[in-house]
């Protein structure tokens, strides 16, 4: 899984490229973490596979409003009504605690609960289609079949890929390839 989409609710975007990275609670487990939407050593018990569904969900939803976004067409009511609706709920809350050494750490307060975590998504979906600025750099990957969407936060605005070393690699591979046929054909 990667996490440089520049948003958290465009990483879970991102999580149905090339295939389902989703399907279950324990690989939902690892995209929380890994989002840093959990501090790391929350016990992440019940997350299952109805999370994992709520999640694919509002994946879903996110992606076709920025669909939308970067087609300049107006957004599906029916998506922003349900992550309207979920980024209205309370997000998880943090808390202070001493680890085993004494010293500060982040925890979830009053546990892990899906719909929190739903919430906190859902309202960076909210401020990304909502902050003018962002959506300037809304960007879709340019790579041969990557689907990817990210922000365009290189110095001059200019990026055309999610990922210089995976997509811009792959195209730079293939036009050397291109030009090295050509040559040779001649």
């Amino acid at each position: 899984m990667r996490f440089d989409s520049g948003r958290v609710c465009l990483d879970l975007v991102a999580t149905f490229t090339p295939h389902e990275w989703i399907p279950d609670g324990d690989e939902l487990r690892v995209w929380l973490a890994g989002a840093g939407l959990v501090p790391d050593r929350t016990p992440l018990a019940r997350v299952g596979p109805d999370w994992a569904a709520a999640f694919r969900a509002l994946r879903g939803d996110v992606e076709t409003l920025v669909r939308a976004e970067l087609a300049g067409a107006d957004p599906d009511e029916n998506a922003l009504a349900r992550v309207n609706a979920l980024a209205a709920g309370p997000p998880p809350g943090l808390c202070a605690v001493r680890d085993q050494d004494g010293h500060l750490v982040r925890e979830l307060c009053g546990g892990v609960e899906c719909g929190a975590l739903l919430a906190a998504v859902a309202r960076d979906a909210v401020e990304l289609l909502t902050d003018p600025g962002d959506l300037a750099l809304l960007r879709a990957c340019e790579g041969d079949g990557c689907t990817r969407v990210y922000l365009d936060t290189s110095r001059g605005h200019r990026r055309r890929w999610c990922s210089s070393e995976l997509c811009g690699n792959r195209e730079r591979v293939a036009r050397h390839r291109r030009r090295a046929l050509a040559s040779g054909s001649r």
